[in-house]
Protein backbone atom coordinates (compact mmCIF):
# COMPACT_ATOMS: atom_id res chain seq x y z
CA UNK A 1 0.00 0.00 0.00
CA UNK A 2 2.80 2.46 0.84
CA UNK A 3 4.50 1.87 -2.54
CA UNK A 4 1.28 2.59 -4.43
CA UNK A 5 0.71 5.75 -2.40
CA UNK A 6 4.25 6.94 -3.13
CA UNK A 7 3.93 6.11 -6.84
CA UNK A 8 0.58 7.92 -7.01
CA UNK A 9 2.05 10.96 -5.31
CA UNK A 10 5.02 10.94 -7.70
CA UNK A 11 2.74 10.71 -10.75
CA UNK A 12 0.51 13.50 -9.46
CA UNK A 13 3.52 15.73 -8.79
CA UNK A 14 4.88 15.03 -12.28
CA UNK A 15 1.55 15.94 -13.86
CA UNK A 16 1.35 19.18 -11.87
CA UNK A 17 4.92 20.08 -12.81
CA UNK A 18 4.19 19.49 -16.49
CA UNK A 19 1.01 21.58 -16.30
CA UNK A 20 2.71 24.47 -14.47
CA UNK A 21 4.97 25.43 -17.35
CA UNK A 22 3.84 29.04 -17.45
CA UNK A 23 1.81 31.84 -15.96
CA UNK A 24 -1.65 32.63 -17.25
CA UNK A 25 -1.07 30.68 -20.46
CA UNK A 26 2.49 31.86 -21.10
CA UNK A 27 4.83 29.37 -22.65
CA UNK A 28 8.27 28.94 -21.11
CA UNK A 29 9.75 30.96 -23.98
CA UNK A 30 7.35 33.86 -23.46
CA UNK A 31 8.07 33.91 -19.74
CA UNK A 32 11.81 33.93 -20.38
CA UNK A 33 11.46 36.79 -22.87
CA UNK A 34 9.33 38.72 -20.36
CA UNK A 35 11.84 38.31 -17.53
CA UNK A 36 14.74 39.08 -19.86
CA UNK A 37 13.05 42.37 -20.82
CA UNK A 38 12.36 43.15 -17.15
CA UNK A 39 16.00 42.47 -16.27
CA UNK A 40 17.15 44.74 -19.08
CA UNK A 41 14.79 47.54 -18.03
CA UNK A 42 15.81 47.29 -14.36
CA UNK A 43 19.51 47.33 -15.04
CA UNK A 44 19.39 49.95 -17.78
CA UNK A 45 17.88 52.20 -15.10
CA UNK A 46 20.52 51.00 -12.59
CA UNK A 47 23.36 51.71 -15.01
CA UNK A 48 21.99 55.16 -15.88
CA UNK A 49 21.24 55.96 -12.22
CA UNK A 50 17.56 56.51 -13.03
CA UNK A 51 16.61 55.74 -9.46
CA UNK A 52 12.84 56.29 -9.79
CA UNK A 53 12.66 53.76 -12.64
CA UNK A 54 15.03 51.36 -10.90
CA UNK A 55 13.16 51.58 -7.60
CA UNK A 56 9.81 50.95 -9.29
CA UNK A 57 11.08 47.50 -10.31
CA UNK A 58 11.13 46.46 -6.63
CA UNK A 59 8.37 45.70 -4.17
CA UNK A 60 8.16 48.24 -1.35
CA UNK A 61 9.15 45.50 1.13
CA UNK A 62 11.81 43.78 -1.00
CA UNK A 63 14.36 41.61 0.79
CA UNK A 64 17.84 41.89 -0.73
CA UNK A 65 20.44 39.43 0.53
CA UNK A 66 24.04 40.22 -0.45
CA UNK A 67 26.94 37.95 0.51
CA UNK A 68 29.26 40.92 1.13
CA UNK A 69 26.85 43.65 2.22
CA UNK A 70 24.28 41.76 4.26
CA UNK A 71 20.52 42.23 4.24
CA UNK A 72 18.51 45.22 3.04
CA UNK A 73 14.78 45.23 3.66
CA UNK A 74 12.95 47.88 1.65
CA UNK A 75 12.89 49.50 -1.75
CA UNK A 76 14.20 52.69 -0.17
CA UNK A 77 17.28 50.91 1.25
CA UNK A 78 18.06 49.32 -2.14
CA UNK A 79 17.71 52.65 -3.95
CA UNK A 80 19.81 54.51 -1.37
CA UNK A 81 22.59 51.89 -1.55
CA UNK A 82 22.51 52.05 -5.35
CA UNK A 83 22.83 55.83 -5.24
CA UNK A 84 25.68 55.71 -2.71
CA UNK A 85 27.75 52.80 -4.06
CA UNK A 86 26.83 52.38 -7.73
CA UNK A 87 25.82 55.65 -9.41
CA UNK A 88 28.69 57.01 -11.45
CA UNK A 89 30.99 54.21 -10.32
CA UNK A 90 29.85 50.76 -11.49
CA UNK A 91 27.96 49.23 -14.39
CA UNK A 92 26.20 45.84 -14.25
CA UNK A 93 26.14 43.46 -17.24
CA UNK A 94 24.30 40.17 -17.47
CA UNK A 95 26.72 37.40 -18.45
CA UNK A 96 25.44 36.08 -21.79
CA UNK A 97 24.04 32.57 -21.68
CA UNK A 98 23.71 32.35 -17.88
CA UNK A 99 20.10 33.42 -17.35
CA UNK A 100 17.55 30.78 -16.38
CA UNK A 101 13.87 31.50 -15.75
CA UNK A 102 11.36 29.23 -14.03
CA UNK A 103 7.64 29.80 -13.52
CA UNK A 104 6.39 30.12 -9.95
CA UNK A 105 2.76 29.15 -10.47
CA UNK A 106 0.35 31.66 -8.99
CA UNK A 107 3.16 34.10 -8.15
CA UNK A 108 5.51 34.96 -11.00
CA UNK A 109 8.97 33.69 -11.85
CA UNK A 110 12.40 33.03 -10.46
CA UNK A 111 15.39 34.29 -12.44
CA UNK A 112 18.89 32.90 -11.96
CA UNK A 113 22.10 34.00 -13.61
CA UNK A 114 25.49 35.59 -13.38
CA UNK A 115 26.41 39.22 -13.81
CA UNK A 116 29.65 41.09 -13.98
CA UNK A 117 30.47 44.53 -12.68
CA UNK A 118 32.50 47.09 -14.59
CA UNK A 119 34.25 50.11 -13.14
CA UNK A 120 33.23 53.21 -15.06
CA UNK A 121 36.53 54.97 -14.38
CA UNK A 122 38.59 52.24 -16.05
CA UNK A 123 35.93 50.67 -18.33
CA UNK A 124 37.16 47.29 -17.05
CA UNK A 125 34.91 44.49 -15.84
CA UNK A 126 36.70 43.04 -12.85
CA UNK A 127 34.06 41.25 -10.75
CA UNK A 128 31.41 38.60 -11.27
CA UNK A 129 28.61 37.21 -9.09
CA UNK A 130 25.58 34.95 -9.21
CA UNK A 131 22.07 36.17 -8.50
CA UNK A 132 18.51 35.03 -7.93
CA UNK A 133 15.56 37.40 -8.43
CA UNK A 134 12.05 36.42 -7.41
CA UNK A 135 9.62 38.31 -9.64
CA UNK A 136 5.94 38.70 -8.66
CA UNK A 137 3.29 39.40 -11.25
CA UNK A 138 0.32 41.20 -9.74
CA UNK A 139 -2.43 43.02 -11.62
CA UNK A 140 -0.36 42.93 -14.80
CA UNK A 141 2.75 44.48 -13.21
CA UNK A 142 6.00 42.72 -12.37
CA UNK A 143 8.22 43.55 -9.38
CA UNK A 144 11.18 41.95 -7.68
CA UNK A 145 10.27 40.79 -4.17
CA UNK A 146 13.47 38.93 -3.21
CA UNK A 147 17.09 39.17 -4.35
CA UNK A 148 19.99 36.95 -3.44
CA UNK A 149 23.33 38.17 -4.78
CA UNK A 150 26.17 35.81 -3.95
CA UNK A 151 29.53 34.30 -4.87
CA UNK A 152 31.11 37.67 -5.69
CA UNK A 153 34.52 36.96 -7.18
CA UNK A 154 37.18 38.88 -9.06
CA UNK A 155 37.39 37.91 -12.73
CA UNK A 156 40.53 35.87 -13.40
CA UNK A 157 41.14 38.05 -16.46
CA UNK A 158 39.41 41.45 -16.35
CA UNK A 159 37.62 42.38 -19.58
CA UNK A 160 36.68 45.61 -21.27
CA UNK A 161 33.14 46.82 -20.66
CA UNK A 162 30.79 45.63 -23.38
CA UNK A 163 28.58 48.72 -23.66
CA UNK A 164 28.05 52.14 -22.18
CA UNK A 165 24.77 53.94 -21.44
Amino acid sequence: MDKRWGLGLLLAASALAAAAGGIAGDTAGELTRTVEALDQAAFDAYNRCELDKFGAMFDRDVEFYHDKGGLMVSRQAVVEATQKYICGKVRRELVAGTMEVYAMDGYGAVQLGSHRFCELATQRCEGVAKFMHLWRQREGAWQITRVISYDHQPLAVPTSAVKQP
